[in-house]
């Protein structure tokens, strides 16, 4: 077990008085089998209405709405937790799923399809000759090698990079440009899985990962496969291996764009600008 530390602080400035709009925020760390939570405190600094619920993926989701117009907002949340999962290759998959291709239980399929559906469907002919490389028609692999090796083919050949801009590229431009964050290289790794006809999902949330030489962690991007037996299996794109305890999910999509930490506008004046800071610890305490 590994007690982790989490620190969030987001803060936004505005150059005039603005009327803050809801805002909507997952922070708070997926509890579970692996993750059990022992405090979580969440401070806005200013006067607000906050309430929370679990959106349609069981994320928990915190809505502020704000009383009166600012000049400056700072959200921080802490978060100490003990995390379990300390052998990722520790599963079974299911034996009618071991080789790929498989079909899966009658049960299942109607749950799986909205993870099997492209994202970016007009990207799909790119993906796929792409992903054509690990898998044809009429070969037979493990399940697992396929997915090991799609993962590992990407954190080897593509470039990785920290984004500032939001959102994600598109699976074709991550292709041409052969670089991306973490985010794209998700992307990119569930679309490739969903041309098979696998179900995957985005996951977002936080990493401590000191031997990367980041010693206080930070946000993080990876994908998860459900496999028959098994379950839905961490795969971080960005270092090609499982996740593990230095992974902890905060948020679980079927698109990424519904996954960012804080979401909301503002309004006012015209000519009032705006910035954003963001300040993330992830400490073995």
């Amino acid at each position: 077990m590994k007690k982790i530390r989490i620190y969030h602080q987001t803060n936004f400035t505005y150059t005039k008085p603005v009327k803050l709009l809801p805002h909507r925020l997952l922070l708070r760390p997926r509890a579970g089998h692996d993750i059990r939570i022992e405090k979580a405190n969440l401070v806005i600094s200013v006067p607000h209405d906050l309430a929370w619920h679990r959106d349609i993926y069981g994320n928990s989701v915190g809505v502020a709405r704000f009383i009166e117009p600012v000049t400056e907002l700072e959200i921080t949340s802490e978060v100490l937790l003990q995390h379990f999962e300390v052998m990722p290759l520790n599963f079974t998959v299911d034996e009618r799923a071991l080789m790929f291709p498989f079909h899966s239980d009658l049960t299942e399929r109607v749950e799986m399809i909205p993870y099997q559906m492209p994202c970016f469907p007009s990207d799909s002919a790119v993906v796929r000759d792409w992903a054509e490389q690990f898998w044809r028609p009429g070969q037979l692999i493990e399940t697992y090698v396929l997915l090991d090796t799609m993962a590992k083919a990407i954190a080897r050949e593509f470039r990785y990079g920290r984004r500032e801009e939001p959102g994600v590229q598109r699976p074709s431009e991550t292709l041409s440009l052969r670089s991306g964050s973490c985010r794209d290289f998700a992307t990119l790794f569930i679309e490739a899985c969903r041309f098979f006809g696998l179900a995957a999902r985005f996951v977002s949330g936080y990493l401590h990962a000191p031997l990367a030489g980041d010693d206080d962690g930070s946000t993080h991007a990876w994908a998860e496969v459900y496999l028959p037996g098994a379950g839905w299996k961490g795969f971080d794109i960005t270092s090609g291996r499982l996740t593990g305890n230095e992974h902890i999910a905060v948020a679980m999509t079927r698109h990424s764009a519904d996954a960012p930490p804080i979401a909301g506008s503002f309004m006012g004046p015209v000519d009032c600008r705006s910035t954003m800071s963001v300040r993330v610890e992830v400490q073995e305490w």
